[in-house]
């Protein structure tokens, strides 16, 4: 090669990496975290944060922006409709579901009027986006709400008869069954656990059948708290945890019977670890991901077989691993680790797990320094890709 055409190259190649070096600079993922003050912090303060979770940005575990919430909404949790165009915050103290315009700035969230909702859990939306399914714990009742008002449409009530929604926390919804999955979890003070799951027929309303989770004589308080559809599955698969008594069953789709097989298929005790929560899946469908929360442990279960878990790795975070979300490239897990500000599963900080590598890549204090315990994060809609909630 001629001396001008290698100057030439090393002209084209600092020209590339002037123009890169910016973009390298900027690189972020951002999340949102709502939060609340630790017991005995005074004033008490709730807020929505955005937050930097990429490891390689220089931002890093900062917040990039506040959103001030009421100081008694006592924000639980948050979901995103299916276009991502709204994000709805479920809360377990005063105006059971807040909405917030995800496609104008600066973010405000606006109550939407809920009388018949004490105790707001969690949210699904259908397929195509016209009907969303709260689940309301202190009233012991799911609203039916139409996703383009916002506006209360029915409510499936607990009854004597049907005594299924004692608690509902956990929904999850399949739309080409025609099925829901509520979980019947454990009363607001944590005084009467729960131990069936519920069938309702989506487009009715109406309540099909209940199911016990567990061998062991009633009551018998295990708590079924989280249910998850696991996309693309034929037959449809569901996969619940059982909050106290420390189990993973799965809901199979039987189209003969036009109803669920249960079965467990994990068990935490005998892995030592207690308060099984949430649950996440890889895009690929072949990794499931579940928090618990004491003592906090992300756990990475193979699930070629789906039937039969297999536990690849249960890395510790901190007490109270609750939520998680998944960077794009799947390249790291984020961990929120605070439950409820229960003693010993509170820790208010943030992980990073490398998937990679299965060891953990980072902590975030920036709550936990603050008093604050984050009680949710999700990605923001650039980021998200999380179909299964």
């Amino acid at each position: 090669m001629k001396t001008t055409q290698i100057i030439k190259a090393i002209r084209s190649v600092l020209v590339c990496t002037a123009l890169l070096s910016p973009l390298a600079a900027q690189a972020e993922i951002l999340a949102m975290a709502n939060y609340e003050s630790k017991p005995g912090q005074t004033p008490r303060h709730e807020g929505i944060a955005i937050i930097d979770v990429d490891p390689a940005s220089k931002s890093f575990g900062k917040i990039l922006n506040d959103i001030p919430l009421p100081d008694d909404l006592v924000a639980h949790h948050i979901f995103y409709n299916k276009d991502l165009s709204k994000a709805y915050i479920t809360s377990l103290g005063n105006g059971a579901l807040h909405v917030m315009d995800m496609t104008h700035v600066p973010y405000r969230p606006k109550k939407i009027d809920m009388p018949d909702c004490k105790v707001a859990e969690d949210v699904v939306f259908s397929k195509d986006n016209k009907t969303w399914f709260m689940t309301c714990m202190g009233s012991s009742n799911v609203i039916v709400g139409d996703a383009a008002t916002d506006k209360q449409i029915k409510v499936i009530a607990a009854n004597d008869k049907d005594a299924f929604v004692r608690y509902p926390h956990g929904i999850t919804l399949n739309d080409d069954i025609d099925r829901i999955i509520i979980t019947s979890t454990v009363s607001p003070d944590l005084k009467d656990a729960g131990e069936t799951v519920t069938v309702i027929e989506a487009s009715s309303g109406k309540v099909l059948s209940s199911h016990k989770l567990t061998d062991k004589p009633s009551p018998s308080g295990v708590s079924p708290v989280e249910a998850v559809f696991l996309p693309g599955t034929h037959p449809p698969l569901a996969y619940i945890n059982t909050m106290f008594g420390g189990e993973v069953w799965t809901a199979t789709w039987n189209a003969g019977d036009k109803a669920f097989d249960f079965k467990a298929v994990f068990d935490f005790n005998a892995v030592k670890q207690g308060v099984p929560l949430e649950i996440y899946f890889n895009d690929e469908g072949d990794r499931m991901y579940i928090t618990t929360a004491n003592p906090g442990y992300f756990n990475i279960f193979d699930i070629t077989d789906k039937q039969k878990p297999s536990l690849i790795k249960a890395i510790p975070t901190a007490g109270g691993a609750h939520h998680v979300v998944i960077t794009p490239d799947e390249h790291y897990a984020i961990v929120q680790n605070s439950f409820l500000n229960l003693p010993d599963m509170s820790d208010g900080s943030i992980t990073v797990v490398d998937l990679k590598k299965l060891e953990v890549k980072a902590t975030i204090d920036t709550f936990k320094k603050q008093g604050l315990n984050p009680n949710c994060i999700i990605m923001m809609p650039k980021w998200h890709h999380d179909t299964a909630h």
